[in-house]
């Protein structure tokens, strides 16, 4: 009689679960036209190479042609990945590439290559209930090819801080904002600021026992490059053209 009991709640908590999967406390990914995974990035200028890669590892959570696993559709785990898909799709939706002007879509390019080589996307948990998401090297050098690594060494003018917000939108505001923390530390105030300051921030030790204040110099160096500038911080990215990394100072600089 027990294990007739047992069973009874296993059951009922199943069909619980499952019915409250057609809820969508995030909002409803699903609600989506589905596209084929071969038309996603189809017709886009990019190297094939790189095309199979991003369509194959990425487009469950960054475009509109999501694969929902079994799993997917029992609650509370349906939420989680509605959350994820919603969230990823907002940050990078390929299957509308096509639709991002040339400046956003080579933001975008950098920004992926940063995120393949230092091994934060894909995600962890994705790659734990995933195993073929996992980047090889070989995958991440194909990559590579979407964004070429040169960087420009001096600027073609002065620093201009209207073009510099411009600039600061399409590259920085995926991980930071001008008056409260995202993945970074705001930004409002940060020439002239000392490195890992902001109180209510959780730095890497790195930034932390830089002792770099932020001037000129230093947000130069670090625009270059994160890494080179300073090992072992928790962000990857650079800014290849010098009139870029410029002009977003210079916006810097008057947002104090």
């Amino acid at each position: 009689m027990k294990r007739f009991y047992i069973s009874g709640i296993g059951i009922a908590i199943l069909v619980i679960s499952i019915a409250s999967a057609h809820l969508h406390p995030f909002g409803n990914p699903r609600s989506t036209p589905a596209r084929e995974r071969t038309a996603v990035l189809s017709g886009t200028p990019m190297p094939d190479a790189a095309k199979r890669i991003l369509t194959a590892k990425c487009a469950d959570c960054h475009s509109n042609a999501t694969r929902w696993p079994a799993y997917s559709n029992a609650a509370p785990i349906s939420w989680l990945v509605e959350h994820d898909v919603i969230e990823g799709r907002a940050r990078l939706n390929l299957s509308r590439w096509s639709e991002f002007s040339p400046d956003r879509q080579e933001a975008l390019a950098q920004e992926i290559v940063q995120q393949a080589k230092h091994g934060t996307m894909p995600p962890l948990p994705y790659r734990l209930f995933h195993w073929h998401g996992r980047l090889s090297s070989a995958e991440i050098a194909a990559l590579a090819t979407l964004a070429p690594d040169a960087i420009e060494e001096a600027p073609t003018g002065p620093g201009d801080p209207l073009r510099g917000k411009s600039v600061f939108e399409r590259r920085c505001t995926g991980c930071h904002a001008l008056n409260s923390n995202r993945e970074g530390p705001h930004l409002r105030g940060v020439y002239g600021r000392k490195a890992g300051s902001v109180p209510d921030f959780e730095y890497s030790a790195a930034i932390k026992a830089s002792g770099v204040i932020w001037n000129d110099t230093n947000l130069e160096r670090w625009l270059r490059g994160t890494d080179e500038f300073i090992a072992g911080n928790n962000m990857g990215f650079s800014v290849p053209k010098a009139q870029d990394r410029t002009d977003i100072i210079a916006f810097l600089r008057a947002v104090r």
